[in-house]
């Protein structure tokens, strides 16, 4: 029988937190297929923890460089992913925020005239490898007569996002531009939808591990029924543990790289907000104290607090000192800290990307 606090610690080293780390950011958001990343900074961080080099300015330019991209592949959220994985997960995923987005058009007096219009003047001003960031678009919008008020300007960058005509490339100071995927991204693969859905689950269950079907159908955003049909089609690339009494597919290396880097795992390590390991699951109870869950995100407001774990376990919050006065890190702990996780925590805070 596996218990709760392993199945923490082996989420640890699946996600490559700790353990072999890869060789570069492409690999290490190939590994998770798509890494939340509504905050960019903060996704820059995560993807660059899972990184030998832990470098921000080498994830920055695999941005730069084509190689990595954000969109919005699933349930209507900003994820970075390889280049490559572009297309498919949204051909897969994308049905049931879109129809979402159709009904908040009719809200915000969005007609298909208009959308036409934005699509047409956007493709024009990113052809030949234009990039514009988000303001830049929404002036040439407002040039042209096209609302970007009261949400409307989001609204159709999200649309033209989830219909793959544009997605975010390189960084433009702390801010992303938008190219055209098809200039941006050509050798992105389209899948057959079985095939996409055994994909799915292999990367899914291989990066996040032990993990459950609810987990990746709060992950996705995909009913039930189609994930067990990717796990299905997934055939015996997966093994299975059973954690109270339910099962848990994971990557079958993950058990015994968790053995030899077990005392890795049951250090102290800093997470940025919106982090894999905190968001990547339905139950997050393994990682999360269901009692300390609110301090993560407070009121369930969906704004997801850097986290400090110990032991695999989530024990506090921290953030930034945002002055010279400041500390560098402060830490808000759910429980007392001891001495030598509070000293880790500074040792930590000192390395990160």
């Amino acid at each position: 029988m596996t218990h709760r606090h392993d199945v923490a610690l082996m989420r640890l080293v699946a996600q490559r937190v700790v353990g072999p780390p890869h060789a570069t950011p492409e690999d290490a958001v190939g590994h998770l297929l798509a890494v939340q990343a509504q905050d960019l900074p903060g996704s820059i961080t995560s993807v660059a923890l899972r990184t030998s080099a832990r470098s921000s300015d080498a994830v920055r330019s695999a941005f730069d460089d084509g190689r990595i991209v954000r969109t919005w592949p699933m349930r209507g959220t900003l994820h970075t992913l390889r280049a490559e994985d572009v297309r498919w997960p949204l051909d897969l995923l994308a049905a049931g925020p879109m129809r979402q987005m159709a009904r908040r058009r009719v809200e915000l007096g969005l007609d298909d005239a208009t959308l036409a219009r934005a699509r047409d003047l956007l493709t024009g001003a990113l052809d030949d490898g234009g990039a514009l960031t988000r303001a830049e678009v929404l002036a040439l919008w407002g040039e042209h007569g096209i609302s970007t008020a009261g949400g409307h300007g989001y609204h159709l960058l999200a649309h033209l996002a989830h219909v793959q005509l544009i997605c975010l490339g390189p960084t433009r100071g702390k801010d992303q531009a938008f190219v055209l995927v098809d200039a941006w991204a050509p050798g992105a693969r389209r899948l057959e939808p079985d095939e996409a859905l055994g994909e799915l689950a292999l990367r899914f269950f291989r990066s996040h591990g032990p993990a459950t079907v609810a987990d990746l159908a709060r992950w996705s955003g995909l009913p039930r029924g189609d994930v067990r049909r990717g796990i299905a089609a997934a055939g015996d690339a997966l093994a299975t543990l059973e954690v109270d009494g339910v099962d848990h597919l994971l990557d079958p290396e993950v058990p015994d790289l968790t053995a030899r880097f077990r005392a890795e795992a049951r250090g102290v390590h800093l997470l940025p907000g919106f982090d894999e390991i905190v968001l990547g699951y339905a139950d997050r109870s393994a990682t999360v104290p269901p009692e300390f869950a609110d301090a993560i995100v407070p009121g369930g407001n969906g704004v997801f607090r850097p986290t400090v774990l110990h032991d695999g376990v989530a024990v506090g919050t921290w953030r930034r000192g945002k002055r010279r006065s400041d500390p560098p890190v402060t830490v808000e702990p759910f429980t007392e800290l001891a001495p030598e996780v509070a000293a880790a925590v500074d040792e930590r805070f000192a390395a990160l990307p």
